[in-house]
């Protein structure tokens, strides 16, 4: 089934800047993440879309890859894709396919590294409250991945058994095949490019030493992570063939909704209610922010909609002392229910105000008589 256009998928245009990449990306993140849509396979599934999309979008080198080679332009090399790659032969042309280090993997990013069997990369896609992206967390992660195999401890023999070099490849782990005017190297056969066999596979993996397993692993959250970051635990992937090198673990870091706060970039925004009475004769009012409450002056004459700046308060900025800003947006809050004596008041308090009180409103008034006017 051929995959949809990255673009397309993210809902932007190939010409967008980074940033309207990011947003997008993050509004249908939270609309299509499993925690809000339990149980929907479909919504699982763009989640999943969606997060490949960024994947590649938002990093400027594959997103250049992507511009010029498409699709394609990733296929090769990942093992646990199962995708056809199309450098396959210009590869195994330049002898560059036993293992990696040929001229094409190193342009076209294939191979499977310098050491044969070695593990594949996984991803993980983890979820973590603001809170915990504002002051930083340690986390523990729970996968089904291949690791070492606990009989044979990763060897791939059985107790006694003896590795011997391959009669065939002579423990060069490749066979050379004749292609026409061509002649190919390609992995042995007998071997599967190991360069040795075992007499005595252990049964436990049937030779290949590693088992599918539940595996755990930490991981440390630095304060001020953003949505969609990735870090990397190296050696967390599945386990290489036989001892060989394991994978890398990148995690994906993905942010909760909040009920108060909004962020963008290091900044943050939330919005709070003020009495009618305090935007009008001023005071102070406290305001959230994520390291505990602060105090706020309000200058008497604060119209709703105002927006304020606490400086410092916002999140940490990664690999640095400093941090965002918290932004204020005040909504001037207006009483609802009022007795008799309160509706006096306020009677008095209108016939008490002029126009040098309302400049807004005045304001207004004369635009909309030059509106009639004309």
């Amino acid at each position: 089934m051929s995959k949809r256009c990255y673009y397309e998928v993210l809902e932007v245009t190939r010409t967008v800047e980074f940033e309207e990449i990011k947003r997008s990306y993050r509004k249908l993140a939270v609309k299509h993440h499993p925690d809000k849509n339990p149980g929907d396979a479909t919504a699982e599934a763009r989640f999943r879309e969606i997060a490949e999309a960024y994947d590649v979008l938002g990093d400027p080198d594959k997103r250049s890859a992507y511009d010029r080679y498409g699709h394609s332009a990733f296929q090769g090399g990942a093992s646990a894709s199962g995708g056809h790659d199309p450098f396959d032969l210009f590869r195994e042309m330049f002898g560059a396919s036993g293992g990696g280090g040929g001229i094409f993997d190193h342009f076209f990013g294939g191979g499977n590294g310098a050491q044969e069997g070695r593990g594949s990369d996984l991803r993980y896609d983890l979820q973590i409250t603001l809170e915990e992206a504002f002051a930083g967390c340690e986390k523990e992660v729970e996968l089904r991945k291949l690791d070492n195999c606990a009989a044979c401890d990763g060897t791939g023999g059985s107790k006694g058994s003896k590795v011997s070099t391959c009669s065939l490849c002579r423990g060069h782990g490749q066979v050379v095949a004749s292609r026409g005017f061509f002649q190919v190297a390609q992995p042995c056969p007998q071997c599967h490019g190991q360069g040795r066999t075992i007499d005595k596979p252990c049964r436990g993996c049937g030779g290949e030493g590693r088992a599918e397993k539940t595996s755990r692993i930490k991981l440390n959250i630095p304060a001020g992570i953003d949505e969609g970051s990735r870090l990397r635990s190296s050696g967390g992937g599945e386990a290489g063939k036989r001892g060989a090198g394991a994978g890398d673990l990148y995690v994906v870091i993905h942010l909760r909704e909040h009920a108060m706060f909004t962020r963008e970039a290091s900044d943050l925004y939330c919005k709070i209610p003020i009495p009618f009475v305090t935007a009008a004769l001023g005071g102070e009012v406290e305001v959230p922010t994520l390291s505990g409450p602060v105090k706020m002056k309000i200058p008497p004459g604060t119209q709703g909609g105002s927006d304020f700046r606490v400086k410092g308060h916002g999140m940490p900025r990664l690999q640095s002392h400093a941090k965002g800003d918290l932004h204020v947006k005040l909504e001037v809050e207006v009483p609802s229910k009022l007795n008799a004596a309160q509706k006096e008041a306020l009677q008095i308090f209108a016939g008490l105000c002029g126009e040098e009180n309302t400049p807004i409103h005045r304001s207004f008034t004369e635009r909309l008589k030059g509106l009639f006017a004309d």
